[in-house]
């Protein structure tokens, strides 16, 4: 996305404001793997790489989309939800490198056969320098690894429940895949952060992840590698992971030949929101008073903008630290404040008022009823009363990223759906269920509904009529892989697998005695899930019946920001859902995932929104240049690149998110004829 630094800026200058209306199609890959594809592709030498949304990687001639090569990890097609590769090259040594389920990959860029002198068969497990800690637990990486050097440095991806991995940052070998170095996110005894933890945390089993999962920025000059961590699991429940909880939610400057801590930065305390850094940094040069200085800028799911001096972590404008409410649990301790950046202003609504709720929605009297009922606040502890979350889980900003200039502007695009969080003890009425019902509670509930009924709006699909889409051996194969959205839960026993799949293809329970005996032999393999005293009672966002935000409009933005005064030059919405426009109320903005590019001739691209548009703003002041339809919705980052003196803007469109349709079609487009 833009180079080392996220700039996701291009110098290319061929397509302009003024003739950016002209871009026509040039060519459409299809590559027979519908879904999420959200693959952000890379262009060397005429040739573009990506994945398929079965993370299957290919190469295409860049200027016809025709197809060069194509490599499948795995006979099976597991949609695990991938967003691009890393590209590597020395001496005529080309590699591309990317990450399927829990495997770090190394292919020859030429020809995409596996490199046998990298680990085994071309491929390394992301388990190396995870410890015991990580066995049998849920990983994999959905975010290209970021060069340095002859290193590549992983992002990886866990559960977020009870009982996950830890989040440790490694870096590998380019060449060989060995192991490089690792960097302890949840710190061990006698590292630096270690107090900020109970001492019992690494032999409960209970906390892990605050992992880095967004990916990272490298100052190539500096040799330092800018990581942003997201929250430890559990996410909601802290009560076994009391203190601030450093390095969750942090950004980490580590030296990216060794992994040494140089500084860092946490942005949440003792997070209880799952409020991940979202995104990679940004490294910019900015001035302020007079002077140019280096910087790192974090976005956040909260819709904050932090600025950092690159070498040092301190915060170039003032951050505040707010007092924040106690929690209303017994067993929870949150932190007392929170950092809160004074500038830049936050790019998303913060607080909701009575005000605020969507009087276009025919169920507004329904929702100020609902509103009155919620706990609300800037980091407002969940409890057992429902809590609404400002802006939302979902952002904020999200994993798509910000694109500079080397103006010293920022443009990124937010969100502003408020979610409905809660908790309750994990002894309420557990009792009664048994088996594989009992499983799906544990395990499932929390984002399929304790009913089975789902949330589509959210995208947590019914599964009531499971039986009647998947079979009982894919079901038995998705259970610990996962797909999608859907996390593996590879920590569920074979025998307790079999009475989940059981439970929800309506199939009678397995005789008491048999249970009995199976529950004693998971106890004494240690296979039982660790417990928490309050468990979470599942996502939902405040909608209406229509499927929309019980808020009023505009869902999604674009903002610039200039981030040499730390004030917003435009912000604009960012999508527009036709229901609406079709009632007279316009510019409502949509939910969007993927971010923006940005060229030379100040053509801002973005895709990212619901309603399957590819769109074209002036970065000066947010004017609308150019929009055209797409196959399908683009939950993707843009491309741009230039081959045989033409200059092509390319977007994955595999829709599958928000209730839109599953797509396959990977879309060019250039300047016609002229």
């Amino acid at each position: 996305m833009g180079g080392p630094e996220k700039s996701h800026y291009s110098e290319l200058k061929q397509i302009t404001r003024e003739n950016v209306g002209e871009l026509e199609r040039a060519w459409v890959y299809n590559s027979g793997d519908s879904g999420v594809w959200q693959c952000n592709p890379v262009i060397i030498g005429g040739v573009l790489y990506g994945l398929t949304a079965a993370s299957e990687a290919f190469a295409l001639d860049a200027a016809t989309g025709k197809e060069k090569w194509r490599f499948a990890p795995s006979e099976k097609k597991n949609y695990l939800k991938n967003r691009g590769v890393a590209y590597w090259e020395e001496n005529g040594d080309r590699r591309i490198l990317f990450s399927y389920d829990e495997w770090l990959y190394a292919l020859n860029a030429d020809t995409g056969q596996p490199l046998p002198g990298f680990g085994s068969e071309g491929r390394v497990s992301l388990r190396s320098g995870l410890g015991e800690g990580a066995r049998g637990k849920y990983l994999m990486s959905r975010t290209p690894g970021t060069i340095f050097e002859d290193l590549i440095l992983m992002p990886t991806v866990m559960m977020e429940d009870p009982g996950a991995a830890p989040g440790f940052i490694q870096a590998f070998s380019v060449r060989t895949g060995e192991l490089a170095w690792i960097f302890h996110t949840i710190p061990r005894e006698g590292e630096f952060g270690a107090d900020t933890w109970p001492e019992d945390v690494h032999t409960r089993g209970i906390v892990g992840a605050a992992n880095n999962w967004t990916g990272m920025t490298v100052d190539h000059k500096r040799g330092i590698v800018y990581a942003p961590t997201g929250s430890a699991a559990p996410d909601f429940f802290g009560g076994s992971r009391k203190g601030r909880n450093l390095f969750a939610n942090t950004l980490l400057a580590l030296d990216a030949r060794t992994g040494k801590r140089i500084w860092h930065y946490q942005i949440v305390r003792h997070d209880i929101w799952d409020m991940d850094l979202p995104a990679p940094p940004n490294l910019m040069t900015i001035r302020k008073d007079g002077k140019k200085i280096d910087v790192v800028v974090q976005q956040t799911k909260k819709g904050y903008i932090f600025v950092f001096d690159r070498d040092t972590g301190e915060p170039v404008f003032p951050v505040e630290e707010m007092k924040v409410p106690a929690s209303p649990i017994p067993d929870e301790s949150a932190w007392p404040t929170q950092p809160i950046p004074k500038l830049p202003l936050p790019i998303s609504r913060q607080e909701i008022s009575e005000a605020d709720l969507n009087i276009h929605s025919p169920d507004y009297d329904s929702l100020k009823r609902m509103y009155h009922t919620y706990r609300k606040g800037v980091y407002m502890p969940v409890g057992e009363i429902p809590t609404m979350v400002v802006p939302g889980l979902m952002g904020g900003a999200e994993w798509g990223g910000a694109a500079v200039d080397p103006d010293g502007m920022l443009y990124v695009n937010s969100n502003e759906v408020p979610w409905i969080l809660s908790l309750k003890p994990t002894s309420e009425g557990e009792s009664r269920f048994t088996g594989g019902e009992k499983i799906y509670r544990t395990f499932c509930g929390s984002c399929h509904g304790l009913d089975r009924l789902g949330n589509p709006a959210s995208g947590f699909p019914s599964l009531v009529s499971v039986k009647e889409k998947l079979t009982r051996d894919e079901l038995m194969d998705l259970v610990p892989r996962g797909r999608g959205m859907m996390p593996g839960f590879p920590q569920i026993s074979p025998a307790d697998r079999k009475a989940l799949v059981g439970f929800l293809l309506g199939e009678k329970e397995v005789p008491e005695e048999k249970k009995q005996v199976e529950e004693k032999k998971q106890a004494a393999d240690g296979s039982s899930s660790p417990k928490e005293s309050w468990a979470f009672k599942g996502y939902t966002k405040f909608l209406d019946s229509e499927g929309r935000p019980g808020i009023m409009p505009p869902w999604g933005r674009l903002t610039a920001i200039d981030m040499n005064t730390g004030q917003h030059k435009w912000q604009v919405p960012l999508g527009e859902i036709a229901q609406y426009k079709e009632r007279g109320i316009p510019n409502s903005g949509t939910e969007n995932y993927g971010g923006p590019i940005l060229t030379a001739t100040g053509v801002l691209f973005i895709a990212a929104t619901e309603d399957a548009r590819f769109r074209a703003f002036d970065k000066d002041n947010g004017a609308l240049l150019w929009e055209t339809g797409l196959p399908f919705s683009a939950f993707s980052t843009p491309s741009t690149y230039e081959v045989n003196g033409e200059q092509y803007v390319v977007v994955a469109c595999g829709g599958s998110t928000l209730g839109t349709p599953k797509g396959d079609a990977l879309v060019a487009f250039k300047l016609g004829r002229r």
